[in-house]
């Protein structure tokens, strides 16, 4: 079997060398059990603006495991992993992705592997709970959850980008022709044979995060705008409910009219005003999100380039992974 570990890099000379070194033991012991034949721990550069690439150089020289590509410019990390599904998908029979903070367990790889040599197709890798994280952060991951369910979304609860996927589903996944990316759900929606591996997520070895709070929201709206319409559904109701309170406050001022009970106010009008404008910005914003999104595809514009590699020839050689 051949086996690559898919590893998106941005800004990652901090924790690359233990990543190497962590990826090529792992490595070591699937071939040394024989339930893999060759091996590779493939880097994509995203665009990296510290040593990252010179690092990934070095151990392309050095390691015989280690491999690299290097994107034009930064397309953020649901491209940049793509990249390398989509370098996988002709070259591998199965794939794992994972991130370089090595804040997943890359033990928990062997037990994927297993599951793949028993027949499964998806192996997800689930976070067990989330001690890790800060309290604004742990709830607000299981209310976009919780939401991405209640929206309709096929998502695994606590699984980010951790999984390993067989030739076929990875060949499947980049039939896909959409631009706006959310892997986690677009993985879940293959709906071939799948399993979970559970983990304990680490603190980050080192470096520092590359989702701020700006781009965990912008994440989350991706997800929830690339797998449902309800938000555009709920657009209508809310429109139904405002109309409803519409006619019920020109019915109570027409009664209050007759009765001669009328008084001139502006608190209610001043809220009324302020309510139903936000609300009617709100449902703009919405439909911007889905129009923007429309204009995005349409274009049809590449998902990104590749500037340089580490290959040594135009044929790609997975067995160069094997070792002595």
């Amino acid at each position: 079997m051949k086996f690559v570990i898919i590893v998106p890099c941005y800004n990652e000379e901090a924790v690359l060398p233990e990543t190497t070194y962590q990826l090529s033991r792992v490595l070591d012991g699937l071939l040394e059990r024989g339930v893999i034949g060759h091996g590779m721990i493939l880097y994509v550069d995203d665009g990296s603006k510290d040593a990252t690439w010179g690092l990934i150089q070095k151990y392309a020289e050095e390691n015989p495991y280690v491999e690299g590509l290097k994107l034009a410019h930064n397309v953020g990390h649901q491209h940049a992993l793509w990249a390398g599904l989509e370098w996988a998908s002709a070259h591998a029979d199965a794939a794992v992705s994972i991130d370089a903070d090595l804040q997943d367990d890359v033990e928990a790889i062997g037990t994927m592997v297993d599951y793949y040599n028993k027949g499964i197709d998806i192996v997800y890798g689930v976070r067990r709970e989330r001690k890790t994280d800060t309290f604004f952060k742990k709830h607000t991951a299981l209310a976009f959850y919780r939401l991405m369910r209640g929206l309709g979304g096929e998502i695994v609860y606590n699984h980010a980008d951790f999984r390993l996927m067989s030739r076929r589903t990875l060949q499947a996944l980049v039939s896909f022709p959409e631009r706006n990316l959310f892997l986690r759900g677009m993985v879940s929606s293959l709906g071939f044979p799948s399993a979970l591996v559970y983990y304990d997520r680490k603190e980050r070895f080192a470096g520092e995060s590359k989702y701020p709070l700006k781009k965990m929201i912008s994440f989350a709206l991706d997800g929830i705008t690339s797998f449902s319409v309800r938000p555009l559904r709920y657009i209508t109701y809310l429109g139904l409910f405002f109309m409803l309170i519409a006619i019920l406050a020109i019915f109570y001022g027409l009664c209050s009219y007759a009765e001669g009970s009328a008084l001139p106010g502006w608190t209610s009008l001043l809220v009324s005003v302020w309510f139903i404008g936000g609300a009617i910005l709100l449902a703009c914003g919405i439909i911007g999100e889905y129009v923007g999104k429309i204009y995005k595809e349409v274009k049809q514009r590449p998902r990104y380039f590749i500037e340089q590699t580490t290959f040594k020839s135009n044929e790609t050689q997975l067995n160069a992974g094997v070792r002595e």
